[in-house]
């Protein structure tokens, strides 16, 4: 443990921002080096003279910004980073959403905390479409989308039906990917200060962009099926959420798939309480067999939402959300306004590649090769607890005694391997520990550097009392 002791005298500010400053800047000038482990709250809070509340506000900070890992029972450790040179370091900010994943570059690294299509030749469409647009549109495409043709809705029909549901092209709003298309419908259907239930781990991005934007998040317990609706159903009463955002089919991180009667049942809770549902259909798309949309039993409530980012290609922005009737048009509002507009190029490829096939084509052979490499990781991983789907292109690993979540990711971090520990998909503060990672495994190029990328992890898991190296 340091025996380091920060100087609150200068500057402004409030305590608990100094404190988070300063120990950010003995991070980065080495004084506090990796591993370390900083003093238990109610020390320092004595040392210095200030509330505990004080200094857990500055804890809560620190780990926001990604500088520190937690683990209830053992303390708060500095993150393995790549920090930059005093010269180079930038403004702190007063608080980061960031999560805790490295924002540098990492070259020679391999990344496993990406879930964005692999590589499978998808270039060559790509390039093909755009080849053809820019001589047939080359007006359009220098200028804003000053309408939305009938295509790109169609479009949208196309990619978002699934199973007996299928919503109807006045519905469709094309997005700039899935992400911008959810929080246009937050922005849209809610106001600051309006609570949106999630689960305790989800795509907490969504959660964190919530926030800024003056939402409050609520927590509802989930299982290994998912939501529980008798919680959701406490939450509505005693909170009064104005929405909820919800991953019903492969959720990441859990892999847990809501099964028909919870999905009727929390679409019966949202009518009587008012809640719209965020429906983000994102990796459930990828799954051939999955149980009735939530839409299905809630269309007047339901947001819909897809993209191409997992089943195509992330580097083509784009995406549609499906609405209840008569809210388009709001929505196509919101998200103008959020992103700045839809732009002619980007939402024309995205409405040829669907509208040809192609688009259907790759995210067939993606998912193949996503079931290959599915099999690669339960065959490394077969001595573990994990949860995982064919289709789906990560794992919710299980991290066996002594390993921490954070100390895992770290370790894994200087072995060359980027993983996500649980902190990345918390939605907020809460005392439930899963000592789980998530692994992901579409990013490597090929087969043979995902297999050497597992065998890396494999030692890891296998030697555990590496859990603490470096920590003094």
């Amino acid at each position: 443990m340091t025996n380091w002791i920060p100087n609150l005298a200068d500057g402004t500010s409030p305590l608990y921002i100094r404190l988070a400053d300063q120990i950010e800047a003995a991070i980065s000038d080495g004084v506090l080096a990796a591993g370390a482990k900083l003093p238990p709250q109610r020390n320092l809070a004595f040392d210095l003279g200030v509330t505990i509340g004080t200094i857990s506000r500055a804890y809560s900070l620190i780990h926001e910004r990604g500088l520190v890992s937690g683990e209830v029972g053992r303390g708060t450790y500095v993150n393995a980073s790549q920090t930059p040179s005093p010269a180079a370091k930038p403004e702190r900010a007063a608080a980061s959403f960031g999560g805790t994943r490295p924002t540098s570059d990492t070259p020679n690294k391999f990344r496993l905390n990406t879930t964005a299509a692999p590589d499978i030749g998808q270039n060559l469409l790509i390039d093909r479409h755009i080849s053809e647009i820019v001589k047939e549109c080359s007006l359009q495409i220098t200028d804003y989308a000053r309408a939305f043709p009938q295509e790109w809705a169609q479009a949208g029909v196309r990619w978002l039906s699934q199973g007996g549901w299928s919503p109807t092209g006045d519905s469709i709003v094309p997005t700039l990917g899935a992400h911008a298309a959810i929080m246009g419908v937050i922005t849209a259907m809610t106001s600051p200060g309006d609570r949106i239930v999630f689960e305790p781990v989800t795509y907490s991005q969504i959660a964190r962009a919530a926030i800024l934007a003056g939402r409050r998040a609520s927590l509802v317990e989930s299982d290994e099926q998912g939501i529980i609706p008798e919680d959701f159903e406490r939450v509505c009463a005693q909170q009064h959420p104005k929405m909820i955002f919800l991953m019903p089919t492969g959720q990441n991180p859990t892999c847990a798939t809501l099964p028909e009667d919870r999905r009727r049942t929390i679409a019966d809770i949202a009518r009587r309480y008012n809640v719209w549902i965020i429906e983000d259909n994102l990796y459930g798309a990828m799954v051939i067999d999955q149980p009735p949309m939530i839409a299905e039993f809630a269309p007047d409530l339901t947001f819909v939402v897809g993209g191409l980012s997992k089943s195509v290609s992330a580097g083509v922005r784009g995406g549609w959300v499906a609405c209840p009737s008569n809210f388009a048009s709001r929505i196509r509002i919101s998200h103008a306004m959020m992103t700045g507009g839809l732009p002619f190029l980007l939402a024309e490829l995205c409405a040829r590649m669907v509208n040809s096939g192609d688009a259907h084509d790759i995210r067939s052979n993606v998912t193949e090769e996503i079931n290959a490499r599915e099999q690669i990781a339960r065959s490394a991983f077969a001595d573990f607890e994990f949860n995982s789907m064919p289709d789906i292109p990560f794992l919710w690993l299980k991290l066996p005694e002594p390993w921490l979540s954070g100390t895992f990711r770290s370790a894994a971090m200087k072995e060359g391997i980027l993983i996500d520990d649980e902190d990345e998909f918390k939605a907020g503060r809460s005392e439930k520990i899963y000592h789980r990672v998530r692994i992901s495994f579409s990013a490597p190029k090929t087969r043979d550097e995902l297999t050497e990328a597992f065998g890396i992890l494999r030692q890891l898991l296998d030697n555990g009392s590496a859990g603490y190296e470096g920590v003094a």
